[in-house]
């Protein structure tokens, strides 16, 4: 079994969210539930769904903390909602640590995800905080 990218994303999202609900589960039987639905079978973990949970879970504090710094006055990371954190979680972690995704192909998987497990207003409350990341010059001569 092949995966694609975006589907590599949509299976991290999923451990993601599991973990932040239950930070103790078990990482191998959640990577074999979201990637078979066959109890019975193990398949071999793609590499990049690994890179991208456990850099997510690595440096969530250091995420979150470039989150906040894009949230408008009064709102906390507290107030938003668990689905659009983890999308956004993984979101910067792509712009920061991965180098062969650029920043707006990482943006732009972001909202695919939102647009699959959130709704509208999510998409769109992502959009505006990832639409930061790329009103920065990526070239920084002028």
């Amino acid at each position: 079994m092949t995966l694609t990218r975006h589907q590599i994303r949509e299976r991290a999202f999923q451990m993601l969210f599991a973990l932040n609900a239950n930070p103790d589960a078990d990482h191998d039987a959640l990577y074999q539930r979201v990637l078979t639905d066959d109890p019975n079978q193990t398949v071999p973990v793609p590499d990049y769904l690994q890179t991208l949970v456990t850099g997510v879970l690595a440096h969530q504090s250091e995420l979150d903390a470039q989150i906040d710094q894009y949230l408008s006055t009064g709102w906390q990371l507290k107030r938003i909602a668990k689905t659009d954190l983890v999308i956004l979680r993984l979101a910067f972690y792509e712009i920061d640590y991965v180098e062969e995704v650029p920043d707006r192909v990482a943006v732009n998987e972001a909202l695919e995800l939102a647009k699959n497990f959130s709704d509208d207003r999510s998409r769109r409350f992502i959009n505006g905080v990832l639409a930061h990341t790329l009103d920065e010059p990526l070239d920084s001569q002028s």
